[in-house]
């Protein structure tokens, strides 16, 4: 099993100093990977629904630090860490711009990016952004993996598609992954399943929250429906990584059910809720330790590293 963290992009911690030192802390205590959020700008007046809380309403305030930049600063002061968009939002960059600051990225970085998509929920933004129709987001999504996939892969390479179009392009230098960085698909629903199916290397979703727990039940059934889709694009499931991003909680905390949610509780029962989605087939987990000052942030992380992550490695 394999560990990751959020970096804090937002808020009192989003500055210099703390990201360096959070990166660097969790790279020394051994964690694999740094999930980097995203959005652009904020109206502040919003209509949509958030899907990872239960009233619908979106707890950040309208500030966030801009994702490739900083991936692109995050790479500089680390060695190991793997950066990962998680995730990006697909519609909201231009493609080809996109496929070139990743392979940027990835170059300097000697070949560290991860890039974990989504298609978004947030329409406001969209219209702000003048990005494609918010409606066929998912459609302009998969056509934009498809222009990433070309261009990270081919020299020159040609693109005719619905939503975009270019002929013989040069996009160089290409990535240093072959044949291109990894690609993990978030979300949990059924389009979410066929996009893994057919475009990605890897399912990235979020769970253990009350409005999206995904219990082991529930992950094992969508494993099966994962399985399913990918055989039938004729691909190795066996191949795809699967990852799993949650808070971590200190004290059990029920679900809208009243159930209790995955990783929450005393380390011991952490552990083992990890040896559990380890065994369904969860390669990484990716747990939450922002807190309010980066002493507190820092020293959560630390604990986890050195009173859960030894017993869930035996």
């Amino acid at each position: 099993m394999r560990f990751g963290f959020y970096l804090p992009t937002r808020g009192p911690l989003a500055n210099r100093a703390d990201l360096a030192r959070f990166v660097r802390a969790g790279e020394a205590a051994g964690f694999a990977s740094v999930m980097i959020a995203d959005h652009i700008a904020f109206p502040t007046e919003i209509a949509s629904k958030y899907p990872y809380t239960v009233d619908g309403s979106f707890p950040g305030q309208g500030d966030a630090l801009e994702q490739l930049s900083t991936m692109a600063f995050i790479a500089g002061v680390t060695e190991t860490l793997r950066l990962v968009t998680s995730v990006m939002i697909l519609p909201h960059r231009n493609p080809v711009a996109t496929a070139k600051t990743l392979a940027t990225i990835d170059v300097l970085s000697d070949g560290r990016v991860t890039l974990g998509v989504g298609v978004g929920w947030l329409r406001e933004e969209f219209e702000a952004l003048n990005a494609p129709d918010f409606d066929r987001r998912g459609a302009v999504s998969n056509e934009y993996l498809q222009i990433f996939k070309t261009l990270w892969t081919q020299s020159p390479a040609t693109h005719n598609g619905e939503f975009y179009q270019f002929q013989k392009l040069r996009c160089e230098p290409l990535p240093v992954q072959k044949p291109h960085p990894p690609i993990w698909i978030g979300g949990h629903s059924k389009p979410a399943l066929r996009r893994v199916a057919k475009y990605g290397d890897g399912w990235h979703p979020v769970g253990a929250v009350a409005a999206s727990p995904i219990p082991p039940d529930e992950m094992r059934a969508k494993l099966d429906d994962l399985k399913r889709l990918t055989e039938a694009e004729g691909r190795d499931f066996d191949a795809l990584t699967i990852t799993f991003k949650a808070p971590l909680y200190d004290t059990e905390i029920k679900d809208v059910d009243g159930k209790r949610l995955p990783f929450s509780g005393p380390p011991a029962q952490v552990v083992e809720d990890i040896g559990t989605y380890a065994g369904l087939g969860i390669s990484e987990l990716i747990f939450d330790f922002r807190m309010t000052t980066i002493d507190e942030s820092v020293e959560r992380m630390d604990q986890f590293s050195r009173e859960i992550m030894p017993l869930a490695a035996g």
